[in-house]
């Protein structure tokens, strides 16, 4: 298939899925209709060319093979007397498909759709991978290393969950479905980042579709201060994604990356990004842990970090949101600027809220070495290792603690 007709595909997927399940109201069955109708361009269109209105075409494609499975699910469970009191589905009042619609308003809609407050953040993930991403079942299984069945079965237990929730295809009301969305493009590009567990360090086909993603919902929603901060975040930190491994994948941490490496196409749009959200409407969570990795993109070397900054934003983002993990790295950040004992102090309290985590481990090896602490250090490292769950990390942590012996 041509690169200009698969590229145009996946843009389009998820408008024509947002458009026909707005009209039609059945998801699982529009995205059956709708893959046909995306199987049937990639056939034709190669030799027939690209339709004037290609998103019209698909729509009208898959409006039409939607009533032939709805028609045929009817039949099947021979509910003739039901059909012939109900209105066909081409009959319901809904903008023809040759016509422009509001394509941004329907994706943005199926976004809030796949993440429905009734979903856990593991089916969110999957049902946004799968219906607006475009990703199939089996590399949405590979990405979080389960079988497919098992993914199978996740996204279509969410699917029916949407259908039995009743709720109607529209943009919800209220901030706490855009923050959930939000959320579940973080989670994405976090796994795509730093993989929990596997073989692989990164995982660059999630990184790069949040970052599709981010894109697309910061296009649809370009005055959103939070959605810009979000897609900065994502560019800032997967600007140093080359840098992050050396020979045989190994794990390189950010003091001992060769800066040279990152890439400074995304860290320019980042800071660009963040510097005209910070002052526009009030400011988030993503665009404070946005604002730390521009500190960190713009130092030019690990030494003249401006740690003390850092230190400040840490501390304006545990005031939104007192989270673990940022008192965690807020510890290392007052460590780099006050001295490794001061993080040491803090770092105490956090592991009373991160019990088990190898993250607390690792950061207690890594002050702890700084400290000069060598016998300490190594212990923690080793602690740290085993109970990481990527292989990566669980080799950096090993080699850390091999040096200090």
């Amino acid at each position: 298939m041509p690169a200009e007709v698969e590229g145009l595909l996946r843009g389009l997927a998820p408008q024509v899925l947002g458009a026909v399940v707005r009209r039609f109201g059945n998801f699982d069955t529009a995205e059956d209709a709708v893959q046909e109708a995306l199987l049937a361009a990639t056939t034709q269109w190669p030799d027939s060319g690209i339709p004037d209105n290609p998103r019209g075409w698909l729509i009208t494609v898959a409006s039409r093979r939607l009533t032939d499975l709805l028609r045929s699910e009817y039949a099947r469970r021979r509910r003739e007397d039901t059909v012939a009191r109900q209105v066909l589905p081409e009959e319901w009042l809904a903008p023809s498909a040759d016509r422009p619609g509001k394509a941004s308003d329907d994706t943005l809609v199926l976004l809030f759709l796949c993440c429905h407050p009734s979903l856990s953040p593991a089916s969110q993930i999957a049902l946004t991978l799968r219906a607006v991403g475009g990703l199939t079942t089996a590399e949405i299984a590979r990405a979080f290393l389960v079988p497919e069945a098992t993914m199978t079965r996740r996204i279509s237990r969410a699917k029916q969950r949407i259908k039995d929730s009743g709720v109607p295809f529209g943009v919800p009301a209220g901030p706490g479905r855009l923050a959930a969305v939000l959320h579940v493009l973080y989670l994405i590009f976090n796994e795509g980042y730093a993989s929990t567990a596997g073989p692989e360090l990164q995982r660059t086909e999630l990184t790069a579709e949040a970052i599709r993603l981010a894109r697309l919902l910061h296009d649809l929603l370009p005055g959103d201060s939070e959605v810009t901060g979000l897609l900065a975040l994502m560019l800032l930190t997967d600007a140093r994604r080359a840098a992050r491994t050396g020979p045989g994948g190994a794990l390189v941490p950010m003091a001992e990356q060769d800066r040279g490496r990152w890439n400074a196409d995304n860290i320019a749009e980042g800071i660009e990004l963040i510097t005209a959200a910070l002052p526009d409407g009030p400011v988030g969570e993503y665009q404070l842990q946005a604002a730390i990795a521009a500190v960190h993109d713009e130092a030019p070397s690990a030494e003249e970090t401006d740690w003390p900054q850092i230190v400040a934003l840490y501390e304006a983002l545990l005031r939104l949101s007192d989270n673990p993990v940022v008192a965690l790295n807020h510890s290392v950040a007052v460590a780099m600027a006050k001295g490794p004992r001061a993080g040491l102090e803090l770092l105490a309290a956090v592991e009373e809220r991160l019990p088990g985590d190898h993250r607390v481990d690792a950061v207690r090896g890594h002050l702890l070495e700084l400290a000069g602490e060598k016998a300490a250090a190594r212990e923690s490292y080793v602690a740290a290792a085993n109970r990481a769950t990527s292989l990566p990390q669980q080799r950096y942590l090993h080699r850390r603690a091999g040096m200090l012996s």
